[in-house]
Order: C-alpha cells, then structure tokens, then sequence
C-alpha cells in the first residue's frame, strides 16, 4: 500500500495513478482505456457543460479482515446510472461494462486502498457526460464514461456519531416531477447554498421539506432520511427524493433484524413521534441526528446525542456485510481482489 496516513483521511480527493474511460461513438460503446491523466479534453461547446448532461454515482471498495477487497452492490450503481439516463436522454453504460470498468479500475490502484479498520476506504466515482459540440438543446451525440477512484475517511467529521440539521424553507432541492430521483450534479447544485448556510450556522447539513407543500420530509441534504418507532424502520416516499441503494439496503437489514419496514409520506407533525432518526447514503452510511432544528418555528426535534440502538445495529450490520465480517446471504458484495 501507498505511505499514506489513512486514518487521519477526510471525504476529499486524491489523486491516484489511473482512471478507467470507455466512449459512445456512432451509437455503440468502445473499448474500454486506461489513462493516468487526470483532465479531460472538453470541447467548449459540449452539452454536460451547457445543458446538465451529465450524471454520476458513488460505492465503495473495501480492504476486508480476510484480505481480500470487495464492493457492495455495484450492480445496484449500475442500474440506478441506467435509470438516470433515460430521465435525461443519455446512453445507458450497460451492466457488465460498469461492472468491468469498476474491477478493472479498483485493481488498477489497489495500493490506494486503505488497510481493514483505518476508517477509511476506496471511493469510486462513475461519470457519465455529454461531450458533442452543439449550442441547440437536444441530447449529445457523443458521451465519455469515466470512472476514478480515490481514498477517502468519513463523510462527517468524527465518523459514526449523532449531529444536528436544521429545516431550510427558502430553497427545494428538487421538484416532485423534475429530476430529484436522478443523480444529476444539477440536483447538487441546488443544494450548495442551503448547505452552505446550514454549516455556518454549526449544523452538519441542511434538511429539505417537499417543494410542493413544505409538509413532508423529503432528504437530508444530499442523503436519505430515515425514522424509527415502535420496532419499525420508516423513511420517506416521493417522487423527488433519489433512491438510495444504502436506504435500500438498511430496509432489508431491518426486516432480517426483526423489524417493520414502511415506505411512505412522513410529514413534519410526525418527527416528533421517532425515537431515533438519521441520514444514510454511500458517503456516510448512517449519519444519525442528534436534533433537527426549524428555525423558522422555533420547533427542536430531538433524537439523542447519540446514536440509538438500532441505528448502531443497522450500521454495525450493514458495515459487517461490506467488509465480509457477517454473512452476505443476500449475495450483495463482489470479490474484485482475492
């Protein structure tokens, strides 16, 4: 492995010896390439920089206690990557090109993978762009599909600890029938000030209502939200939240623990009824909430100052399936590096 302080890693980047890229040409994927070149030659004129053609995803590969290196769930990645270009004209990278380019990029720089127990692991980030030269608004014809990867330490600071959000009112993140289901960096965009305000202010991130109605839990800023009472894991259903594959994970892992699982409207009126509460996604897993303040009613929900007990269950068994310390009976994880 790289000489590299791996535990002292935040969630950022750094630079590794390659990138895996494939291009769509003439209505077909190419051949896979390797480069070690960290830029891309962008035409001005190229359509993911004028009209948001451009989509990506986010999973993980993990150094495992037995020595081999895995990744959870890719095709899950590869299938919600599909599933955003047809919400916005794009190609779709078919399964076993994302999954190949995914082995092949992981293995190309698995010195960068951070030991068992650092708390760290390899992030991998698939891009999926545009790249013809055209001012009219219409799908490219030509797109790059490229996937990097790089060391990363805990999304939040302090790794699996609870942390406060506050209820943002002046901004949506995404409308019910716009793109919010699609992982569009466009959606992420829209949320930069929010979070901005949300940090200066001393929380870990911004909590988002429904555009529509301002009554419904719709995300934790760029994360899914979760609620748990009476032995039942719930979390939101809309039409502008992304699906998260950890949120859907964490559902099944509930209902192997024992617990009900319900999917659907959360109104605000209904946080003050849960016992515990959190974010989870790629990035973080499970980020439980400390307390989600309104500032514009002056209401406090609070949820503990530290993680429940089955938050600390779900991400305990969640985090063993990934590092093949607790049986994957749900054949979720790939052995990439034996």
């Amino acid at each position: 492995m790289k000489n590299i302080e791996w535990s002292s890693l935040t969630f950022g980047y750094m630079a590794t010896d390659y990138n895996v890229r494939c291009y769509y040409r003439n209505g077909k994927w190419g051949e896979i390439e390797v480069s070690s070149d960290e830029y891309l030659k962008l035409h001005m004129a190229a359509t993911c920089l004028h009209y948001g053609q451009e989509a990506f995803e986010g999973l993980k590969a993990y150094r495992c206690p037995d020595g081999k290196v895995r990744v959870f769930r890719v095709e899950e990645n590869a299938a919600r990557l599909q599933n955003t270009s047809r919400g916005i004209v794009m190609p779709e990278v078919p399964t076993d090109l994302f999954v190949e380019m995914v082995k092949k990029v992981v293995r190309l720089n698995q010195e960068f993978i951070p030991p068992y127990e650092s708390g760290a692991s390899l992030y991998i980030r698939p891009l999926l762009i545009g790249t013809s030269a055209q001012v009219g608004v219409r799908p490219a014809e030509e797109y790059c599909f490229l996937i990097f990867v790089t060391p990363v330490g805990p999304y939040f600071k302090g790794g699996f600890c609870a942390n406060p959000y506050v209820i943002v009112r002046d901004v949506d993140r995404a409308a019910p029938l716009g793109t919010g289901m699609y992982k569009v960096g466009g959606n992420y965009a829209a949320s930069l000030r929010a979070n901005r305000h949300a940090h200066e202010q001393g929380y870990a991130s911004e909590f988002y209502l429904d555009a529509k109605e301002k009554k419904y839990v719709d995300e934790c800023g760029a994360a899914n939200f979760f609620g748990i009472k009476n032995n039942t894991y719930i979390t939101p259903k809309s039409s502008s939240i992304l699906p998260s594959i950890t949120n859907k994970s964490l559902m099944t892992i509930a209902e192997d623990l024992g617990m009900k699982v319900e999917r659907r409207p959360i109104s605000e009126d209904e946080l003050d009824s849960f016992e515990e509460a959190g974010a989870c996604g790629t990035a973080a897993v499970i980020s439980p909430i400390s307390h989600l303040d309104d500032m514009t009613t002056g209401k406090v929900y609070n949820f503990g100052d530290k993680p429940g007990p089955w938050s600390t269950k779900l991400y305990e068994t969640l985090r063993g399936i990934q590092y093949g310390t607790i049986e994957d009976k749900h054949g979720w994880t790939m052995v990439v590096i034996e």
